[in-house]
C-alpha cells in the first residue's frame, strides 16, 4: 500500500495536530519549530526529561509525554534527528530550575545536536546531562552500537526518578544503570520501507533479516526454518552480551516494527517467555505491542532490562502518557 506521508504536504505537522486533538488533557502541541509538552507542566524545581527522535517510530517519542515519563518530546522529520532550535525551545518551555536530562539514542545526528543544545544551555547557566541509549547487541562494538527497543525503558526509568523529586545528578544515575543493563535486538520479515518506497520488498521464503535497525538499516538475511529458530538467533546473542545468568529477574519488551500483528507478537513472546524460562532467567515485568517502530516494517525488536529493587520500583510508580498508563 502507498504510504500517506508519501503524499504532498505536511504530514507529519497535521498527525501532530492529530494527536494533541485526541490527548487535549495530556499533551500541547507547537510548531515552528516543532515539539510536544506536558498539558499539566511537572512542579518547580523539579529535573525535566526531554528526547527528540525521527518520526515514523511511533509512539517515539511523542506517545511518551506525560507525568512519569517525559516532559517534552522533539518529532524530526521522517527517521532523522531533531534540530538543535527544536530542543532549546522545549527545554526553555518545561525548564523548572533544577536542570535537563537528555534521552539520546546513539546516532550521529542525535548525539551532535544535543551536545549543541547543552553548550547553548550552559551559556545559559541551566545545567543539563546527556544519556546515551546503545543497546543494540547487532553492533559488536559497544560505543558504536545503536539505540534501540531500550529507549522507551530508559525514558520510563529517568521519567519516574525525575517525577520523585530526585536530584539531576540522581536521576542521570539511575538512567545510566538501566541504559546499562538493557540489550535489545531486531529482526524483519521485509527489507527497508522508507517514505519513497512504494511498497516493502519482500525476502525470500524461510528468510528473516536478523540484526536490523529501525531507520531501515539492514541486517544479515539469514534462513530459517520456524519461530523456534528465530528466536534462538534472536535472543542467544542478547542473553550473552551482558550477560543475563540463571536467577535474573527482567522486564521483557517484544516490540513491533510497525507491520507485524498483534497475534504474531504474542507467539513471540510466548517462545521468548519460554527460551528465557529454560535458563532460569524469570520475567518480571513485560510489554508487547507497537513501543519503538520503523514505519510499517514487519518484524520486531526483543529488549530485556535486568532489574533490581530500584529499577522494579521505578517502572511501577506511577505513569501517565497515550501509550504508556498504570
Amino acid at each position: 500500500m502507498h504510504s500517506f506521508v508519501n503524499k504532498p504536504g505536511d504530514s507529519i505537522a497535521r498527525s501532530l495536530a492529530g494527536m494533541a486533538a485526541c490527548y487535549p488533557h495530556l499533551l500541547r502541541v507547537h510548531f515552528d519549530p516543532d515539539y510536544v509538552q506536558r498539558a499539566q507542566p511537572g512542579r518547580a524545581g523539579k529535573v525535566v526529561v526531554i528526547t527528540g527522535s525521527g518520526s515514523g517510530h511511533e509512539p517515539l517519542p511523542t506517545g511518551y509525554v506525560g507525568l512519569g515519563m517525559l516532559d517534552a518530546a522533539c518529532p524530526g522529520p521522517i527517521f532523522t534527528s531533531p534540530t538543535p532550535d527544536q530542543l532549546l525551545a522545549a527545554t526553555h518551555a518545561v525548564e523548572q530550575g533544577a536542570g535537563v536530562v537528555y534521552i539520546v539514542k546513539n546516532y550521529a545526528g542525535a548525539v551532535f545536536n544535543s551536545e549543541i543544545c547543552a553548550e547553548e544551555l550552559s551559556q545559559e547557566g541551566i545545567r543539563s546531562r546527556k544519556v546515551l541509549v546503545n543497546d543494540d547487541v547487532a553492533i559488536p562494538e559497544i560505543s558504536n552500537r545503536r539505540g534501540l527497543g531500550a529507549a522507551p525503558i530508559v525514558i520510563r526509568i529517568a521519567g519516574a526518578a525525575a517525577e520523585e523529586g530526585r536530584t539531576l545528578d540522581q536521576v542521570v544515575a539511575v538512567s545510566v544503570r538501566a541504559a546499562e543493563n538493557a540489550r535489545s535486538m531486531g529482526f524483519a520479515t521485509n527489507t527497508e520501507t522508507l517514505p519513497r518506497s512504494i511498497h516493502a520488498l519482500p525476502l525470500g521464503d524461510h528468510t528473516v533479516e536478523l540484526g536490523v535497525g529501525i531507520h531501515g538499516e539492514p541486517g544479515v538475511e539469514q534462513q530459517v526454518e520456524g519461530i523456534e529458530e528465530i528466536v534462538e538467533r534472536l535472543m542467544q546473542p542478547i542473553v550473552d552480551d551482558l550477560p543475563y545468568r540463571s536467577g535474573d529477574r527482567v522486564l521483557l519488551m517484544v516490540s513491533g516494527l510497525g507491520g507485524t500483528p498483534p497475534l504474531e507478537l504474542f507467539l513471540f513472546f510466548q517462545h521468548i517467555n519460554e527460551f528465557l524460562q529454560a535458563r532460569g532467567i524469570s520475567v518480571h515485568r513485560r510489554l508487547v505491542g507497537n513501543y519503538l517502530t520503523s514505519l510499517g516494517r514487519g518484524g520486531c525488536t526483543v529488549t530485556l532490562l535486568r532489574l533490581d529493587e530500584e529499577l522494579l520500583s521505578l517502572w511501577d510508580a506511577p505513569v501517565h502518557t497515550p501509550t504508556l498508563h498504570w
